[in-house]
C-alpha cells in the first residue's frame, strides 16, 4: 500500500535547493537522495512549520 506524502511536491522541492541537492532530484528522482539528506529535509520542513506557528501565534496574541 503506497502512503500519501504530507508535504507538497512544491516544498520538497524547494527545500531540497535550499538544502543543496535538488540536482539528484531532478537527475534521478526521489529515491535518488540519501536517508540523511531525507532526514535534513524532513528536519527542515518541521523548522519552517514551527516558525510559522509561532509568527501566526504571535501575530494572534496582538
Amino acid at each position: 500500500m503506497a502512503r500519501k506524502g504530507i508535504m507538497s511536491n512544491r516544498l520538497k522541492e524547494e527545500i531540497a535547493k535550499e538544502l543543496g541537492f535538488y540536482d539528484v532530484v531532478e537527475r534521478e528522482g526521489w529515491g535518488g537522495i540519501t536517508t540523511r539528506d531525507a532526514g535534513n529535509m524532513v528536519k527542515h520542513a518541521i523548522e519552517k512549520a514551527e516558525k510559522l506557528l509561532a509568527e501566526q501565534q504571535a501575530t494572534d496574541t496582538k
